[in-house]
């Protein structure tokens, strides 16, 4: 797609105009702050801008160089080079100049849940968690776990992190929704191949500026923590439930031996899942067009399958298939999935631009 010159020039100007604030040392704390944060940001967009607006003007001149004889055959050379080029030039400042997700660049809270297939539903939720810990480790984030509930036969039933780094929500957004797993279960003595499925919720972490929760909209329950966890269990009341009345949304906690600390992680939790919704129904028409292109990460949508006997994982918003089933589990290959989403949901943004 081709961008107006007046828009270029629109975003150079913006630009220059940064850089000089920046470099007259005028600015301090807030304000310094923010204009660095915007220079960072629009940086790479006014490099590609003036790309753009150069190969531009090579073809101009070029074309004026055609009509002298004497100029003619090696400015043509010149000229079908910089027009071959230049469409690619153009798509990657279309793609710069796509509106960005403001929640992009923050930590997020992934949840992954055990689903239908009982004991093996929990072993695949265990590997889906070590997955993402690999995956982050790679991209040099901090996983941290709020609350976990640990099946018996290993996996969890119930876990969820904070994973703390640059770009963390921009990466794994795409991963929420039923991810399903084909293969012998351990426990399965006569050879059959069982299809069992996890929950994975990737929410974007909201700061307490975003999500203003007031006590009177709480409904806290103390009780008594169950389940295997430990001597503590059972012998005092530290887990919490915390009711958000206006949403509905249902929050427990019990991994601390504090109620204090079960409290506060609660919270974690309930303000991400507050700030999420809040976005849904903020977003609107932007939610349903992102449902059109790469699904819309409901939880009750099968994104993608681990088929273990084939040795492949496919996602099925995209029909992407990889025969690299462990270099997916173990990280590597995850990154190759999730370039892949983002690409098919810019060219689809793209799209609908032209349209």
């Amino acid at each position: 797609m081709s961008i107006p010159e007046d828009r270029l020039a629109q975003i150079a100007n913006r630009f220059a105009e940064l850089e000089a604030r920046l470099a007259s040392g005028q600015l301090e704390g807030e304000a310094f702050v923010a204009a660095s944060r915007d220079y960072a940001e629009l940086e790479p967009v006014a490099r590609t801008v003036s790309e753009v607006r150069r190969m531009r003007a090579e073809i101009a001149e070029l074309s004026a160089l055609t009509q002298d004889p004497e100029m003619a055959a090696l400015a043509g050379e010149e000229l079908a080079t910089v027009r071959t080029a230049l469409p690619e030039a153009e798509r990657r400042l279309a793609v710069a100049l796509l509106p960005r997700d403001s929640a992009d660049e923050r930590p997020a809270m992934l949840e992954i849940r055990a689903g239908t297939g009982g004991d093996e539903a929990a072993l695949f939720a265990g590997d889906l968690y070590r997955m993402y810990e690999r995956f982050a480790a790679e991209q040099g984030w901090r996983v941290e776990p709020v609350s976990m509930n640990a099946a018996e036969v290993g996996g969890f039933k119930e876990i969820v992190a904070n994973i703390a780094g640059t770009g963390v929500f921009a990466k794994l957004k795409y991963e929420s929704g039923v991810h399903r797993v084909q293969r012998v279960p351990v426990t399965e003595s006569g050879g059959r191949i069982h299809t069992s499925a996890a929950t994975v919720a990737v929410l974007p972490e909201p700061t307490e500026v975003d999500v203003q929760i007031e006590d009177k909209d709480l409904k806290i329950d103390i009780y008594r923590a169950s389940g295997a966890g430990g001597q503590h269990v059972n012998t005092t009341d530290s887990a919490v439930r915390i009711t958000h009345l206006p949403s509905g949304i249902v929050v427990t906690q019990q991994d601390e031996r504090s109620q204090h600390k079960n409290r506060a992680k609660a919270m974690q939790v309930l303000r991400a899942r507050v700030y999420e919704k809040t976005r849904d129904e903020a977003q609107g028409a932007e939610a349903e067009a992102r449902k059109a292109m790469v699904g819309s990460g409901d939880r009750s949508e099968r994104i993608r399958t681990y088929n273990f006997p084939q040795g492949r994982v496919t996602d099925h918003r995209i029909g992407l298939t990889l025969h690299r089933l462990t270099e997916v589990l173990e990280g590597p290959a995850l990154g190759e999935l999730v370039d892949a989403l983002a690409s098919e949901d810019q060219a689809k943004r793209l799209a609908a631009l032209d349209g």
